[in-house]
Protein backbone atom coordinates (compact mmCIF):
# COMPACT_ATOMS: atom_id res chain seq x y z
CA UNK A 1 0.00 0.00 0.00
CA UNK A 2 1.43 3.68 -0.68
CA UNK A 3 2.01 6.25 1.84
CA UNK A 4 -0.71 8.26 -0.05
CA UNK A 5 -3.56 5.54 0.41
CA UNK A 6 -2.05 5.29 3.80
CA UNK A 7 -2.98 8.65 4.74
CA UNK A 8 -6.39 8.90 2.99
CA UNK A 9 -7.56 6.19 5.28
CA UNK A 10 -6.02 7.50 8.25
CA UNK A 11 -7.84 10.96 7.12
CA UNK A 12 -10.97 8.95 6.46
CA UNK A 13 -11.39 7.09 9.62
CA UNK A 14 -11.45 10.24 11.99
CA UNK A 15 -8.92 8.89 14.77
CA UNK A 16 -11.00 5.78 15.10
CA UNK A 17 -8.00 3.02 16.17
CA UNK A 18 -7.74 -0.01 14.31
CA UNK A 19 -9.65 1.50 11.21
CA UNK A 20 -6.35 1.37 9.05
CA UNK A 21 -5.68 -2.03 9.76
CA UNK A 22 -8.90 -3.57 9.15
CA UNK A 23 -8.44 -2.39 5.86
CA UNK A 24 -5.09 -3.39 5.16
CA UNK A 25 -6.29 -7.01 6.39
CA UNK A 26 -9.11 -7.16 3.77
CA UNK A 27 -6.69 -5.48 0.84
CA UNK A 28 -4.29 -8.69 1.54
CA UNK A 29 -7.75 -11.10 2.01
CA UNK A 30 -8.73 -9.87 -1.62
CA UNK A 31 -5.17 -10.35 -2.92
CA UNK A 32 -5.20 -13.57 -1.73
CA UNK A 33 -8.75 -14.14 -3.25
CA UNK A 34 -7.80 -12.56 -6.50
CA UNK A 35 -4.66 -14.85 -6.65
CA UNK A 36 -7.29 -18.08 -6.01
CA UNK A 37 -9.28 -17.01 -8.64
CA UNK A 38 -6.88 -16.49 -11.39
CA UNK A 39 -5.03 -19.60 -10.76
CA UNK A 40 -8.04 -21.82 -11.05
CA UNK A 41 -9.31 -19.91 -14.29
CA UNK A 42 -6.25 -20.41 -16.19
CA UNK A 43 -5.92 -24.11 -14.74
CA UNK A 44 -9.34 -24.79 -15.97
CA UNK A 45 -8.04 -23.14 -19.40
CA UNK A 46 -5.70 -25.61 -19.41
CA UNK A 47 -8.00 -28.54 -18.47
CA UNK A 48 -9.99 -27.63 -21.35
CA UNK A 49 -7.09 -27.39 -23.82
CA UNK A 50 -5.22 -30.62 -22.77
CA UNK A 51 -8.91 -32.44 -22.58
CA UNK A 52 -8.32 -34.47 -19.11
CA UNK A 53 -7.94 -32.81 -15.43
CA UNK A 54 -5.02 -32.56 -13.53
CA UNK A 55 -3.55 -35.81 -11.64
CA UNK A 56 -5.98 -37.43 -14.44
CA UNK A 57 -4.62 -40.87 -15.50
CA UNK A 58 -5.37 -40.11 -19.16
CA UNK A 59 -2.83 -37.97 -19.77
CA UNK A 60 -0.40 -39.85 -18.92
CA UNK A 61 2.31 -40.50 -21.58
CA UNK A 62 -0.17 -38.67 -24.45
CA UNK A 63 2.64 -36.89 -25.34
CA UNK A 64 0.27 -33.89 -24.80
CA UNK A 65 1.11 -33.36 -21.20
CA UNK A 66 1.48 -30.39 -18.34
CA UNK A 67 4.89 -28.85 -18.25
CA UNK A 68 4.87 -27.52 -14.62
CA UNK A 69 4.68 -23.96 -13.63
CA UNK A 70 5.87 -20.37 -13.25
CA UNK A 71 5.78 -17.30 -11.53
CA UNK A 72 4.33 -14.29 -13.15
CA UNK A 73 3.35 -11.18 -11.58
CA UNK A 74 -0.01 -9.62 -12.95
CA UNK A 75 -1.41 -6.15 -12.73
CA UNK A 76 -5.14 -6.44 -10.94
CA UNK A 77 -7.39 -3.79 -9.06
CA UNK A 78 -6.10 -4.82 -6.01
CA UNK A 79 -2.82 -4.34 -7.03
CA UNK A 80 -0.15 -6.72 -8.26
CA UNK A 81 -0.71 -10.42 -7.63
CA UNK A 82 2.09 -13.44 -7.63
CA UNK A 83 0.41 -16.31 -9.65
CA UNK A 84 1.86 -19.25 -10.46
CA UNK A 85 1.03 -19.58 -14.49
CA UNK A 86 0.33 -23.59 -15.48
CA UNK A 87 2.90 -23.92 -18.54
CA UNK A 88 1.36 -26.30 -21.64
CA UNK A 89 2.78 -28.91 -23.78
CA UNK A 90 5.72 -27.16 -25.70
CA UNK A 91 5.69 -24.01 -23.53
CA UNK A 92 8.80 -22.76 -25.06
CA UNK A 93 8.44 -19.85 -26.74
CA UNK A 94 10.67 -16.37 -24.96
CA UNK A 95 8.23 -12.82 -24.92
CA UNK A 96 9.99 -11.54 -28.22
CA UNK A 97 9.05 -15.04 -30.19
CA UNK A 98 5.31 -15.02 -29.43
CA UNK A 99 4.70 -11.82 -31.86
CA UNK A 100 6.42 -13.59 -34.76
CA UNK A 101 4.53 -16.80 -33.63
CA UNK A 102 1.24 -15.26 -34.09
CA UNK A 103 2.27 -13.73 -37.14
CA UNK A 104 3.24 -16.60 -38.83
CA UNK A 105 -0.30 -18.30 -37.69
CA UNK A 106 -1.82 -15.44 -39.29
CA UNK A 107 -0.14 -16.16 -42.78
CA UNK A 108 -0.52 -19.35 -42.37
CA UNK A 109 2.75 -20.69 -41.74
Amino acid sequence: MTAAKRADQAAASDGQPGEGARSDAAELELGRLTKVVLEGALEGEMDAHLGYARHDPAGRDGGNSRNGHRAKTVLTDVGPAEIAMPRGPGCQLRAGDRGQAAAAAVQGR
